[in-house]
């Protein structure tokens, strides 16, 4: 065997520290991933098991005495239809306002020859530092006329910065001047391009902004509990935790032992099935988003 070879096998194999190192570096990520998935998986198979096993500690590997109570008293609420039709229009409308601002925005910022792109640069980051804080906003919000509509919801962070940043980012490291330039030559407008080209070209950050906005619509509820009085408009969130904090304050109301047994009983089932039935929209829609997510976030974030 050459010397080459032998050098080349050494490369392949890898020395002895690389593969203590190695074998460090696996141990460590899997101890993460358990740390990290195991309450995610507890909370599933605590949800339909019964909680008499879980104040026992039997349930910690496979669910016991499985039962689908909880979930039985869950859908019975119609209030939760109610919450997954408003969570619903909250997330598909404001995520399209705020990708398309966000897009629009950083689309223009990554272009050299906007005029005073400095200056909109400055004060858009002046924004992540200083915040007027809740009684601004709140006034802002109620002056406007948007109390107890969907728009108080959805308006008022319309554009998240650091997205801007982002796609901005994204945009310069992607889009060649020399495309826009061709383009021109071609007679295309700037509005035609950016809806032509540019974004057809941008699938990536398109997806990133997305999910981005969409998780961060669709796990709200602090907006809707300052701005929303009428519950027909609340989210499925507030309406969740809402029929949490009921069941938990009824078991507070009961002097007789038995009955307190029985409602604390419900009361774990809930809150284990609720934490799932918030979650499992979300986690239909990642898979088919996620190899755009990675791409996306390393081109749009590392690159910056």
């Amino acid at each position: 065997m050459s010397l080459l070879a032998l050098k080349n096998k050494k490369i392949t194999r890898g020395s002895k520290e690389d593969r203590v190192f190695d074998i460090i570096n696996v141990f460590l990520t899997a101890m993460i991933l358990i740390l990290v998935v195991y309450p995610l998986y507890f909370i599933v198979i605590a949800s339909f098991s019964d909680p008499n096993m879980i104040y026992e500690g039997k349930v910690w590997l496979l669910p016991k005495e499985i039962t689908f109570e909880g979930y039985e008293r869950i859908f019975r609420d119609s209030k939760i239809w109610l919450g997954y039709k408003n969570s619903i229009i909250y997330t598909v409308v404001g995520t399209f306002v705020n990708v398309a601002f966000t897009l629009m925005a950083a689309y223009a910022l990554s272009r050299k020859d906007l005029y005073g792109r400095n200056v909109f640069m400055f004060l858009f980051l002046m924004t992540m530092f200083f915040s007027g804080g809740l009684i601004p906003t709140y006034l802002i919000v109620k002056n406007l006329g948007l109390l107890n509509t969907m728009w108080a919801l959805i308006l008022p962070k319309a554009v998240a910065v650091w997205n801007v940043i982002v796609a901005k980012t994204y945009f310069e490291t992607s889009i060649p001047n020399e495309l826009l330039e061709a383009a021109k030559m071609d007679g295309c407008s700037d509005a035609k391009f950016f809806a032509k080209i540019v974004l057809p070209l941008s699938k990536p950050i398109v997806a990133v902004m997305v999910l981005f906005y969409a998780v961060g619509h669709w796990n709200s509820y602090f907006d809707a509990l300052i701005y929303l009085n009428n519950e027909n408009l609340y989210p499925l969130q507030l309406i969740l935790r809402n029929i949490l904090i009921q069941n938990q304050a009824s078991t507070m109301m009961i002097s007789d032992l038995d009955s307190l047994a029985a409602k604390q009983r419900v009361s774990e089932l809930i809150k284990y099935g609720v934490i799932i039935v918030a979650s499992v929209p979300l986690l239909i829609v990642y898979p088919f988003v996620q190899k755009y997510f990675v791409k996306g976030v390393m081109i749009g974030g590392i690159k910056g």
